[in-house]
């Protein structure tokens, strides 16, 4: 099963244009700071049966209130003492984060949750030991948990995978730059955009770009979920550009 999507309400005309038209969202204001419940109620009963919500972890689980994210994000939440927030540490504070983070889950009837650790999450013994500490506590309900490293960890690809491997986790990657370090049976990419290190935001793909995707994403076993999620400036036409890739192929294999 293949779900194409954004990073954000990526087409003009917003959340009704993303529910018309593409299959997933993966909603980034969930990152920032808790969504009210209301709001949350009302993406899900605005949605068409089969959409579906990936959210992205509140930073108060991955970034320590000194990272330069928490500027966007306004006051910093009273959640005990903030300097127990961040790096999956297993801190009464970061547990408490995560109930909510968890309810949001609840809430827009979400499968996928993505965890993003920011390059200060350095690959060493004291991570990975709150890591494995932190998310080997946590109630998951039926999530399934992804994981996108930034930084030094992708250059440890064999730490990834036992750390994937241990915690059950889904390893988050852009295809166009590295390939899941550890194989289950949800593949997620987010695409970040081609060159200018691990991410461009301004890159528009070109077709020839989409048609590599294509060859990607087939590869895969179709008994796998793919999500196929693009986050770059351009990420809606380039969401909907490549649907029409993936109809026309499909297409085609039906025919043959």
């Amino acid at each position: 099963m293949l779900k194409i999507g954004t990073c954000g309400w990526g087409l003009r005309g917003g959340r009704s244009a993303c529910f018309r038209q593409l299959e997933a969202i993966e909603l980034q204001s969930t990152f920032y700071r808790p969504i009210p419940s209301k709001t949350l109620e009302k993406y899900r009963q605005e949605a068409p049966e089969g959409f579906e919500f990936v959210v992205k972890a509140w930073q108060a689980i991955t970034h320590p209130v000194s990272s330069p994210t928490w500027r966007n994000a306004g006051k910093v939440p009273e959640l005990g003492d903030p300097r127990g927030l961040g790096h999956l540490r297993p801190t009464p504070e970061n547990f408490r984060a995560w109930d909510l983070i968890l309810e949001e889950c609840r809430l827009l009837g979400s499968r996928f949750l993505v965890i993003q650790t920011p390059p200060s999450f350095r690959c060493n013994e004291k991570t990975k030991s709150d890591m494995i500490a932190f998310l080997s506590k946590i109630e998951r309900s039926s999530l399934t948990l992804g994981w996108e490293p930034r930084g030094e960890w992708n250059r440890h690809p064999n730490e990834i995978s036992r750390i994937c491997e241990c915690l059950s986790l889904v390893h988050v990657v852009d295809p166009f730059r590295r390939l899941p370090a550890f194989e289950s049976e949800v593949v997620y990419f987010r695409l970040h955009g081609v060159g200018g290190g691990e991410t461009n935001y301004k890159y528009r793909y070109t077709d020839a770009d989409l048609s590599k995707l294509a060859s990607i994403v087939s590869s895969c076993p179709e008994s796998k979920k793919i999500y196929t999620m693009f986050n770059n400036m351009s990420m809606g036409e380039d969401a909907l550009r490549f649907r029409s890739i993936m109809q026309t192929l499909r297409s085609q294999r039906s025919i043959v």
